[in-house]
Protein backbone atom coordinates (compact mmCIF):
# COMPACT_ATOMS: atom_id res chain seq x y z
CA UNK A 1 0.00 0.00 0.00
CA UNK A 2 1.24 3.49 -0.84
CA UNK A 3 2.21 5.57 2.18
CA UNK A 4 3.13 8.74 0.28
CA UNK A 5 1.73 12.18 1.12
CA UNK A 6 -2.00 12.58 0.63
CA UNK A 7 -2.80 14.65 -2.45
CA UNK A 8 -6.12 15.76 -3.92
CA UNK A 9 -4.95 14.98 -7.47
CA UNK A 10 -4.94 11.68 -9.36
CA UNK A 11 -3.98 8.40 -7.61
CA UNK A 12 -0.48 8.69 -9.11
CA UNK A 13 0.32 12.12 -7.70
CA UNK A 14 2.23 10.65 -4.78
CA UNK A 15 4.29 8.48 -7.12
CA UNK A 16 2.30 5.35 -6.18
CA UNK A 17 -0.01 4.63 -9.10
CA UNK A 18 -2.68 1.98 -8.75
CA UNK A 19 -2.73 -1.08 -11.00
CA UNK A 20 -4.80 -0.33 -14.09
CA UNK A 21 -5.40 3.30 -13.14
CA UNK A 22 -4.77 5.81 -15.95
CA UNK A 23 -1.87 8.10 -15.10
CA UNK A 24 -1.60 11.65 -16.42
CA UNK A 25 1.69 12.60 -18.03
CA UNK A 26 2.23 15.37 -15.49
CA UNK A 27 2.02 12.86 -12.63
CA UNK A 28 4.97 10.78 -13.79
CA UNK A 29 8.19 10.88 -11.77
CA UNK A 30 11.20 10.61 -14.07
CA UNK A 31 14.71 9.48 -13.21
CA UNK A 32 17.08 9.34 -16.17
CA UNK A 33 19.80 6.70 -15.93
CA UNK A 34 21.81 8.12 -18.82
CA UNK A 35 22.61 11.79 -19.36
CA UNK A 36 25.90 13.55 -20.03
CA UNK A 37 27.98 16.33 -18.51
CA UNK A 38 30.10 18.69 -20.58
CA UNK A 39 32.99 19.39 -18.24
CA UNK A 40 33.59 23.04 -17.22
CA UNK A 41 37.09 24.53 -17.57
CA UNK A 42 37.69 24.87 -13.82
CA UNK A 43 36.81 21.31 -12.84
CA UNK A 44 40.35 20.31 -11.75
CA UNK A 45 41.16 23.45 -9.74
CA UNK A 46 39.94 22.24 -6.35
CA UNK A 47 40.78 18.56 -6.63
CA UNK A 48 44.06 17.83 -8.42
CA UNK A 49 47.21 17.86 -6.23
CA UNK A 50 49.33 20.97 -6.83
CA UNK A 51 52.28 18.94 -8.11
CA UNK A 52 50.19 17.91 -11.12
CA UNK A 53 48.53 21.25 -11.85
CA UNK A 54 50.86 22.13 -14.73
CA UNK A 55 49.97 18.88 -16.50
CA UNK A 56 46.22 19.05 -15.88
CA UNK A 57 43.90 19.04 -18.89
CA UNK A 58 43.08 22.62 -19.92
CA UNK A 59 40.21 24.06 -21.93
CA UNK A 60 41.76 26.49 -24.41
CA UNK A 61 40.03 29.06 -26.62
CA UNK A 62 41.52 29.17 -30.13
CA UNK A 63 41.83 32.37 -32.20
CA UNK A 64 38.89 31.25 -34.35
CA UNK A 65 36.68 31.13 -31.26
CA UNK A 66 36.59 27.35 -30.92
CA UNK A 67 37.40 25.57 -27.65
CA UNK A 68 39.63 22.51 -27.29
CA UNK A 69 40.84 20.46 -24.36
CA UNK A 70 44.62 20.17 -24.31
CA UNK A 71 46.21 17.35 -22.36
CA UNK A 72 49.95 16.92 -22.68
CA UNK A 73 50.53 16.35 -26.40
CA UNK A 74 46.89 15.65 -27.16
CA UNK A 75 44.25 18.03 -28.44
CA UNK A 76 40.61 17.01 -27.99
CA UNK A 77 38.71 19.12 -30.52
CA UNK A 78 35.14 18.35 -29.50
CA UNK A 79 34.79 19.52 -25.88
CA UNK A 80 31.00 19.64 -26.21
CA UNK A 81 30.55 16.12 -27.57
CA UNK A 82 27.20 16.01 -29.41
CA UNK A 83 25.70 18.55 -26.96
CA UNK A 84 22.99 19.75 -29.33
CA UNK A 85 20.01 20.08 -26.97
CA UNK A 86 18.00 23.18 -27.84
CA UNK A 87 19.20 23.29 -31.45
CA UNK A 88 17.10 22.70 -34.57
CA UNK A 89 17.51 19.19 -36.00
CA UNK A 90 19.26 20.67 -39.02
CA UNK A 91 22.20 21.41 -36.70
CA UNK A 92 22.38 17.97 -35.05
CA UNK A 93 25.27 16.97 -37.32
CA UNK A 94 27.24 20.13 -36.59
CA UNK A 95 29.54 19.30 -33.69
CA UNK A 96 29.63 22.25 -31.24
CA UNK A 97 32.96 24.04 -31.47
CA UNK A 98 32.86 25.61 -28.02
CA UNK A 99 30.92 26.20 -24.84
CA UNK A 100 29.27 29.27 -26.36
CA UNK A 101 27.52 27.00 -28.87
CA UNK A 102 25.73 24.86 -26.28
CA UNK A 103 23.16 25.39 -23.57
CA UNK A 104 24.71 26.50 -20.25
CA UNK A 105 22.86 23.56 -18.68
CA UNK A 106 25.38 21.27 -20.32
CA UNK A 107 28.23 22.47 -18.08
CA UNK A 108 26.77 24.68 -15.31
CA UNK A 109 25.01 22.69 -12.61
CA UNK A 110 22.53 25.42 -11.61
CA UNK A 111 21.46 25.75 -15.24
CA UNK A 112 21.30 21.96 -15.57
CA UNK A 113 18.74 21.84 -12.78
CA UNK A 114 16.65 24.45 -14.61
CA UNK A 115 16.82 22.37 -17.79
CA UNK A 116 15.92 19.24 -15.84
CA UNK A 117 12.93 21.01 -14.32
CA UNK A 118 11.81 22.24 -17.72
CA UNK A 119 12.12 18.69 -19.05
CA UNK A 120 10.24 17.22 -16.09
CA UNK A 121 13.22 15.13 -14.94
CA UNK A 122 13.66 14.66 -11.20
CA UNK A 123 17.09 13.01 -11.14
CA UNK A 124 19.89 12.04 -13.47
CA UNK A 125 23.03 9.96 -13.90
CA UNK A 126 25.65 11.94 -15.84
CA UNK A 127 28.31 10.25 -17.96
CA UNK A 128 31.57 12.10 -18.70
CA UNK A 129 32.44 13.61 -22.09
CA UNK A 130 35.98 14.71 -22.89
CA UNK A 131 37.78 11.90 -20.96
CA UNK A 132 35.64 9.34 -22.79
CA UNK A 133 32.56 7.64 -21.37
CA UNK A 134 34.82 5.38 -19.26
CA UNK A 135 37.70 7.79 -18.65
CA UNK A 136 40.15 6.17 -21.05
CA UNK A 137 41.88 9.49 -21.81
CA UNK A 138 43.35 9.51 -18.30
CA UNK A 139 45.42 6.35 -18.85
CA UNK A 140 48.99 7.65 -19.15
CA UNK A 141 52.45 6.16 -18.70
CA UNK A 142 52.52 7.66 -15.18
CA UNK A 143 50.13 5.56 -13.11
CA UNK A 144 50.25 7.91 -10.11
CA UNK A 145 49.32 10.91 -12.27
CA UNK A 146 46.59 8.91 -13.98
CA UNK A 147 45.10 7.88 -10.65
CA UNK A 148 45.21 11.49 -9.46
CA UNK A 149 43.28 12.56 -12.57
CA UNK A 150 40.59 9.93 -12.03
CA UNK A 151 40.22 10.80 -8.37
CA UNK A 152 40.13 14.53 -9.11
CA UNK A 153 37.42 13.98 -11.71
CA UNK A 154 35.43 11.78 -9.35
CA UNK A 155 35.70 14.23 -6.47
CA UNK A 156 34.62 17.12 -8.71
CA UNK A 157 31.68 15.10 -10.04
CA UNK A 158 30.59 13.80 -6.63
CA UNK A 159 31.27 16.83 -4.43
CA UNK A 160 30.61 19.76 -6.76
CA UNK A 161 28.28 18.59 -9.52
CA UNK A 162 26.16 16.06 -7.65
CA UNK A 163 26.81 17.57 -4.23
CA UNK A 164 25.23 20.86 -5.24
CA UNK A 165 21.85 19.10 -5.57
CA UNK A 166 22.13 15.68 -3.88
CA UNK A 167 18.49 14.75 -4.47
CA UNK A 168 18.78 15.48 -8.18
CA UNK A 169 21.81 13.44 -9.22
CA UNK A 170 22.88 9.82 -8.86
CA UNK A 171 26.69 10.10 -8.62
CA UNK A 172 28.77 7.85 -10.84
CA UNK A 173 32.53 7.33 -10.66
CA UNK A 174 35.13 6.95 -13.37
CA UNK A 175 37.11 3.68 -13.23
CA UNK A 176 40.84 3.12 -13.01
CA UNK A 177 40.82 1.16 -16.25
CA UNK A 178 44.48 0.19 -16.31
CA UNK A 179 44.68 -1.41 -12.84
CA UNK A 180 42.02 -3.75 -11.45
CA UNK A 181 43.30 -3.49 -7.87
CA UNK A 182 43.38 0.31 -8.00
CA UNK A 183 39.96 0.32 -9.63
CA UNK A 184 38.55 -1.78 -6.80
CA UNK A 185 40.12 0.58 -4.27
CA UNK A 186 38.55 3.58 -6.01
CA UNK A 187 35.13 1.90 -5.96
CA UNK A 188 35.50 1.42 -2.22
CA UNK A 189 36.76 4.99 -1.72
CA UNK A 190 33.85 6.67 -3.51
CA UNK A 191 31.32 4.30 -1.96
CA UNK A 192 32.08 6.03 1.34
CA UNK A 193 30.75 9.18 -0.33
CA UNK A 194 27.50 7.41 -1.19
CA UNK A 195 28.36 6.39 -4.75
CA UNK A 196 26.73 3.24 -6.12
CA UNK A 197 27.47 3.59 -9.84
CA UNK A 198 30.64 3.06 -11.85
CA UNK A 199 31.01 3.74 -15.56
CA UNK A 200 33.06 1.16 -17.41
CA UNK A 201 34.04 0.19 -20.94
CA UNK A 202 31.78 -2.19 -22.77
CA UNK A 203 34.83 -4.14 -23.98
CA UNK A 204 38.19 -3.79 -22.22
CA UNK A 205 39.84 -6.20 -24.66
CA UNK A 206 39.52 -3.73 -27.55
CA UNK A 207 41.48 -1.23 -25.45
CA UNK A 208 44.36 -3.61 -24.79
CA UNK A 209 43.24 -4.68 -21.30
CA UNK A 210 42.26 -8.18 -20.14
CA UNK A 211 38.79 -9.27 -21.22
CA UNK A 212 35.81 -9.81 -18.95
CA UNK A 213 36.70 -13.52 -19.02
CA UNK A 214 40.06 -12.99 -17.33
CA UNK A 215 40.45 -13.42 -13.56
CA UNK A 216 42.38 -10.15 -13.62
CA UNK A 217 39.16 -8.25 -12.89
CA UNK A 218 38.16 -10.31 -9.83
CA UNK A 219 39.10 -7.56 -7.34
CA UNK A 220 36.77 -5.19 -9.18
CA UNK A 221 33.84 -7.63 -9.20
CA UNK A 222 34.24 -8.17 -5.47
CA UNK A 223 34.40 -4.44 -4.75
CA UNK A 224 31.28 -3.80 -6.83
CA UNK A 225 29.35 -6.47 -4.95
CA UNK A 226 30.65 -5.45 -1.53
CA UNK A 227 29.55 -1.84 -2.07
CA UNK A 228 26.30 -2.51 -4.00
CA UNK A 229 27.73 -0.61 -6.96
CA UNK A 230 26.25 -0.97 -10.46
CA UNK A 231 28.68 -1.18 -13.39
CA UNK A 232 27.36 0.92 -16.29
CA UNK A 233 28.57 -0.02 -19.78
CA UNK A 234 27.71 2.75 -22.24
CA UNK A 235 27.89 2.11 -25.96
CA UNK A 236 31.01 3.66 -27.47
CA UNK A 237 32.86 3.64 -24.14
CA UNK A 238 35.66 1.57 -25.70
CA UNK A 239 36.17 4.26 -28.32
CA UNK A 240 35.00 1.93 -31.07
CA UNK A 241 31.58 1.87 -32.69
CA UNK A 242 30.17 -0.77 -35.02
CA UNK A 243 30.06 0.24 -38.68
CA UNK A 244 30.39 -1.58 -41.98
CA UNK A 245 32.81 0.37 -44.16
CA UNK A 246 34.84 3.60 -44.09
CA UNK A 247 32.55 5.14 -46.70
CA UNK A 248 29.28 4.01 -45.09
CA UNK A 249 26.83 6.83 -44.37
CA UNK A 250 26.83 8.14 -40.79
CA UNK A 251 23.30 6.70 -40.52
CA UNK A 252 24.83 3.20 -40.49
CA UNK A 253 26.96 3.99 -37.45
CA UNK A 254 24.07 5.62 -35.60
CA UNK A 255 21.72 2.72 -36.36
CA UNK A 256 24.27 0.19 -35.13
CA UNK A 257 25.24 2.11 -31.99
CA UNK A 258 23.44 -0.24 -29.57
CA UNK A 259 25.23 -3.23 -31.12
CA UNK A 260 28.20 -2.49 -28.87
CA UNK A 261 25.98 -2.94 -25.85
CA UNK A 262 24.45 -6.14 -27.21
CA UNK A 263 27.94 -7.56 -27.68
CA UNK A 264 28.80 -6.55 -24.11
CA UNK A 265 25.64 -8.21 -22.82
CA UNK A 266 26.60 -11.49 -24.49
CA UNK A 267 30.21 -11.19 -23.35
CA UNK A 268 29.21 -10.63 -19.74
CA UNK A 269 26.30 -13.08 -19.64
CA UNK A 270 28.59 -15.97 -20.60
CA UNK A 271 31.49 -14.79 -18.41
CA UNK A 272 32.67 -16.40 -15.18
CA UNK A 273 31.91 -13.35 -12.98
CA UNK A 274 28.19 -13.70 -13.63
CA UNK A 275 28.32 -17.18 -12.12
CA UNK A 276 30.80 -16.38 -9.36
CA UNK A 277 29.30 -13.10 -8.11
CA UNK A 278 25.52 -13.43 -7.67
CA UNK A 279 25.20 -9.81 -6.52
CA UNK A 280 26.96 -8.31 -9.56
CA UNK A 281 24.74 -5.69 -11.25
CA UNK A 282 25.31 -4.27 -14.74
CA UNK A 283 23.43 -1.51 -16.56
CA UNK A 284 23.42 -1.57 -20.37
CA UNK A 285 23.44 2.19 -20.87
CA UNK A 286 21.83 3.60 -24.03
CA UNK A 287 21.46 0.10 -25.38
CA UNK A 288 17.68 0.11 -25.85
CA UNK A 289 15.39 -2.77 -24.98
CA UNK A 290 13.59 -4.04 -28.09
CA UNK A 291 16.35 -6.53 -28.89
CA UNK A 292 16.31 -8.19 -25.47
CA UNK A 293 13.55 -10.83 -25.99
CA UNK A 294 15.24 -12.32 -29.04
CA UNK A 295 18.65 -12.08 -27.38
CA UNK A 296 17.36 -14.06 -24.39
CA UNK A 297 15.65 -16.57 -26.65
CA UNK A 298 18.90 -17.07 -28.55
CA UNK A 299 20.92 -17.38 -25.33
CA UNK A 300 18.55 -20.01 -23.95
CA UNK A 301 18.65 -21.91 -27.25
CA UNK A 302 22.44 -21.79 -27.27
CA UNK A 303 22.50 -23.16 -23.73
CA UNK A 304 20.01 -25.91 -24.56
CA UNK A 305 21.82 -27.08 -27.67
CA UNK A 306 25.47 -26.55 -26.81
CA UNK A 307 26.10 -26.38 -23.06
CA UNK A 308 27.00 -30.07 -22.95
CA UNK A 309 30.14 -29.53 -24.99
CA UNK A 310 30.84 -25.87 -24.08
CA UNK A 311 30.54 -26.87 -20.40
CA UNK A 312 28.48 -23.84 -19.46
CA UNK A 313 26.64 -24.30 -16.17
CA UNK A 314 24.26 -21.78 -14.61
CA UNK A 315 23.43 -23.96 -11.64
CA UNK A 316 20.06 -25.18 -12.82
CA UNK A 317 18.99 -21.85 -14.32
CA UNK A 318 18.79 -20.80 -17.96
CA UNK A 319 20.56 -17.71 -19.32
CA UNK A 320 17.38 -15.63 -19.48
CA UNK A 321 16.86 -16.10 -15.74
CA UNK A 322 20.44 -15.15 -15.02
CA UNK A 323 20.17 -12.08 -17.25
CA UNK A 324 17.22 -10.78 -15.22
CA UNK A 325 19.18 -11.25 -12.00
CA UNK A 326 22.13 -9.16 -13.19
CA UNK A 327 21.24 -6.71 -15.97
CA UNK A 328 19.34 -3.43 -16.16
CA UNK A 329 18.27 -2.40 -19.66
CA UNK A 330 17.87 1.27 -20.53
CA UNK A 331 15.82 3.02 -23.21
CA UNK A 332 15.03 6.51 -24.49
CA UNK A 333 12.01 5.81 -26.68
CA UNK A 334 11.48 2.17 -27.51
CA UNK A 335 7.90 1.25 -28.48
CA UNK A 336 8.90 -2.33 -29.29
CA UNK A 337 10.65 -2.77 -25.96
CA UNK A 338 7.68 -1.38 -24.05
CA UNK A 339 5.33 -3.66 -25.97
CA UNK A 340 7.52 -6.65 -25.04
CA UNK A 341 8.32 -5.43 -21.53
CA UNK A 342 7.13 -8.58 -19.79
CA UNK A 343 9.40 -10.71 -21.98
CA UNK A 344 12.30 -8.51 -20.86
CA UNK A 345 11.39 -8.27 -17.19
CA UNK A 346 9.51 -5.27 -15.83
CA UNK A 347 12.03 -4.95 -13.00
CA UNK A 348 14.90 -4.74 -15.51
CA UNK A 349 13.88 -1.66 -17.49
CA UNK A 350 14.76 1.97 -16.76
CA UNK A 351 14.22 5.17 -18.71
CA UNK A 352 16.92 7.56 -19.89
CA UNK A 353 16.77 11.07 -21.36
CA UNK A 354 20.26 11.28 -22.95
CA UNK A 355 20.43 15.05 -22.40
CA UNK A 356 22.08 16.94 -24.14
CA UNK A 357 22.74 14.50 -27.00
CA UNK A 358 20.94 14.33 -30.32
CA UNK A 359 18.82 11.30 -29.37
CA UNK A 360 17.26 13.28 -26.53
CA UNK A 361 13.79 14.77 -26.91
CA UNK A 362 14.45 17.51 -24.33
CA UNK A 363 12.38 19.31 -23.22
CA UNK A 364 9.60 17.16 -24.67
CA UNK A 365 10.79 13.78 -23.40
CA UNK A 366 7.79 13.29 -21.04
CA UNK A 367 5.40 13.70 -23.97
CA UNK A 368 7.29 11.19 -26.10
CA UNK A 369 7.54 8.69 -23.23
CA UNK A 370 3.89 9.11 -22.29
CA UNK A 371 2.80 8.47 -25.87
CA UNK A 372 4.73 5.18 -25.91
CA UNK A 373 3.38 4.10 -22.51
CA UNK A 374 -0.20 5.03 -23.42
CA UNK A 375 -0.06 3.33 -26.81
CA UNK A 376 0.93 0.10 -25.08
CA UNK A 377 -1.57 0.50 -22.21
CA UNK A 378 1.10 0.20 -19.53
CA UNK A 379 -0.55 0.10 -16.08
CA UNK A 380 0.35 2.71 -13.49
CA UNK A 381 2.34 0.34 -11.28
CA UNK A 382 4.57 -0.62 -14.20
CA UNK A 383 4.96 3.01 -15.27
CA UNK A 384 6.31 3.79 -11.81
CA UNK A 385 8.87 0.99 -12.06
CA UNK A 386 10.07 2.04 -15.49
CA UNK A 387 10.19 5.77 -14.80
CA UNK A 388 11.81 5.84 -11.35
CA UNK A 389 11.35 2.91 -8.97
CA UNK A 390 13.73 0.54 -10.77
CA UNK A 391 16.41 3.24 -10.91
CA UNK A 392 15.97 3.96 -7.21
CA UNK A 393 16.31 0.28 -6.30
CA UNK A 394 19.23 -0.54 -8.58
CA UNK A 395 21.26 2.53 -7.60
CA UNK A 396 20.35 2.65 -3.89
CA UNK A 397 19.01 6.16 -4.44
CA UNK A 398 16.12 7.82 -2.61
CA UNK A 399 15.39 11.41 -3.64
CA UNK A 400 12.29 11.50 -1.47
CA UNK A 401 14.32 11.93 1.69
CA UNK A 402 14.89 15.50 0.47
CA UNK A 403 12.11 16.20 -2.03
CA UNK A 404 8.43 15.44 -1.33
CA UNK A 405 6.86 13.25 -3.98
CA UNK A 406 4.31 15.88 -4.88
CA UNK A 407 7.17 18.23 -5.82
CA UNK A 408 8.93 15.55 -7.88
CA UNK A 409 6.42 15.03 -10.67
CA UNK A 410 6.75 16.23 -14.25
CA UNK A 411 4.02 18.79 -13.67
CA UNK A 412 5.49 20.14 -10.43
CA UNK A 413 9.00 20.43 -11.84
CA UNK A 414 7.79 22.20 -14.96
CA UNK A 415 5.82 24.62 -12.84
CA UNK A 416 9.03 25.41 -10.96
CA UNK A 417 10.72 26.07 -14.32
CA UNK A 418 8.15 28.55 -15.60
CA UNK A 419 9.91 31.37 -17.41
CA UNK A 420 13.03 29.31 -18.19
CA UNK A 421 13.98 29.67 -21.86
CA UNK A 422 13.64 26.37 -23.72
CA UNK A 423 13.27 27.82 -27.19
CA UNK A 424 14.95 26.09 -30.12
CA UNK A 425 17.74 28.28 -31.49
CA UNK A 426 20.46 27.95 -34.10
CA UNK A 427 23.77 28.03 -32.21
CA UNK A 428 26.37 26.64 -34.62
CA UNK A 429 29.10 28.77 -36.20
CA UNK A 430 29.72 26.12 -38.87
CA UNK A 431 29.19 27.25 -42.43
CA UNK A 432 26.04 25.97 -44.10
CA UNK A 433 26.45 22.44 -45.41
CA UNK A 434 29.51 21.62 -43.28
CA UNK A 435 29.28 18.43 -41.25
CA UNK A 436 31.51 16.91 -38.61
CA UNK A 437 31.60 13.57 -36.84
CA UNK A 438 28.82 12.69 -34.43
CA UNK A 439 29.17 10.93 -31.09
CA UNK A 440 32.67 9.67 -31.83
CA UNK A 441 34.79 9.86 -28.70
CA UNK A 442 38.24 11.47 -28.72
Amino acid sequence: MCNGPSMPASPSASGCALEGTPVHKDDMILISVDDHTIEPPDMFENHLPARYSADAPRLVRNPDGSDVWKFRDRVIPNPALNAVAGRPKAEFGLEPQGLDEIRPGCYQVDERIKDMNAGGVLASICFPSFPGFAGRLFATEDSDFSLALVQAYNDWHIDEWCGAYPARFIPMALPVLWDAQACAAEVRRVSKKGVHALTFTENPATMGYPSFHDDYWNPLWKALCDTSTVMNVHFGSSGKLVTTAPDAPIDVLMTLGPMNVIQAAADLLWSKPIKQYPDLKIALSEGGTGWVPYFLERADRTYEMHSTWTRQDFGGKVPSEVFREHFLTCFISDPVGIRLRNMIGIDNIAWEADYPHSDSMWPGAPEELWDVLSLNEVPGSEIDKITHQNAMRWYSFDPFTRIPREQATVGALRKAAEGHDVSVRALSRHEAGQRTGILVEP
